[in-house]
């Protein structure tokens, strides 16, 4: 059974798995191990203190693996699934296994429109996000971004001429779609 304080039995001794791999145990022997003035070694200690952990309450529904029988006894609560991010999160949980490559394509794409849903989400507030500020534009004048970029032992050359079309193009199709739309309703109503 998962979760309990019993350490699990080692599949293969000592001997077996230093005879197969080499340098196994090395630091096995107390004289070899720079920790041992301090470390104190107590055989009767166990480990774990109870046999099976509490179990965190569960407030909200949370999305929990196909391959377990219960959900685990302490989980995340800080982002709880809502929105169409949510119902992806939800669907990928309850349809496929976490060695599915589609459980985890969709949980990225998931973390993709909840991003969106939270940009969009933001506009309705009194201080919508500034694109300009948050995406670190601005520190690439103030402090000496093309400079460093232009430097020979970078390691992130080959993407740079990909950043901005990256961060600046959601933006710019965004507007975009804004204009089009508010010059649509205007030639509307002139009609």
């Amino acid at each position: 059974m998962p979760y309990t304080p019993d350490k699990p039995k080692l599949a293969e001794t000592s001997d077996e798995l230093r005879a197969r791999i080499p340098g196994w145990g090395v630091d096995l022997d107390p004289k070899d191990r720079p920790s041992v003035p301090r470390e104190r070694f107590d055989p009767n200690l166990g480990g774990a203190h109870w046999e099976f952990p509490e179990r965190q309450p569960e407030t909200f529904p949370r999305e929990r693996s196909i391959e377990h029988r219960f959900l685990t006894p302490v989980f995340g609560t800080a982002c709880p699934p809502k929105g169409l991010s949510g119902v992806i999160r939800r669907y990928s949980y309850r349809r496929y296994s976490e060695g599915r490559a589609a459980h985890w394509l969709l949980l990225l794409a998931a973390d993709r429109v909840d991003t969106v849903e939270s940009t969009l989400r933001s506009f309705l507030t009194r201080h919508p996000d500034n694109p300009v500020t948050e995406t670190g534009v601005v520190s690439e004048v103030t402090h000496h971004g093309l400079a460093s970029r232009l430097r020979s032992r970078r390691v992130d050359k080959a993407h740079q001429p990909l950043d901005p079309i990256i961060v600046a193009a959601p933006w710019v199709l965004a507007g975009g779609a804004a204009y089009l739309a508010v010059r649509k309703v205007a030639r509307s109503r002139r009609r």
